[in-house]
């Protein structure tokens, strides 16, 4: 039932300290195997003058780089990575923030706005990233879908 329920492993009581101990690494060397880039992952996102590069973490505008926090990098890496895509705004928040995050959702919107003005967007009223009223945040990648 505990694995048809969505868990990935599980002990019966009792159960050994060592036995914990080894199930927990397992578990780890899985997940940091599965969140590695792979050779068929995408590590260059580009939306005509706009450049995220993954292997240097590093955003370039017009050839320029762009100062960004982590946040700020994460939500663009995000958005850029699902181009014309609506992503929700609990779908961000739990992409960049985690699943536990409790705060307010406001902000998010500070953050965009933020990473808008860096972008140049905030006077293209969002050249780049769109506002879809009641639903989230959309990349605008130039093709349409």
């Amino acid at each position: 039932m505990g694995l048809d329920a969505g868990a990935d492993d599980y002990m019966t009581k009792p159960f050994s300290i060592l036995e914990l101990c080894a199930r927990v690494r397992a578990q780890l060397r899985r997940a940091d195997k599965s969140s590695a880039p792979g050779d068929d992952e995408q590590t260059v996102f580009e939306c005509g003058d706009l450049k995220l590069d993954d292997t240097v973490h590093a955003v370039t505008l017009n050839g320029k780089e762009i100062e960004l926090t982590l946040k700020e990098y994460q939500m663009l890496r995000l958005l850029m990575k699902n181009p014309n895509k609506v992503l929700s705004r609990s779908e961000i928040l739990r992409s960049v923030w985690g699943a536990d995050y409790c705060g307010e959702t406001r902000t998010l919107d500070m953050h965009i706005g933020t990473l808008r003005h860096k972008l140049g967007d905030s006077a293209d009223k969002g050249r780049y990233i769109k506002t879809v009223r009641g639903v989230g945040y959309r990349f605008d990648g130039g093709e349409k879908p």
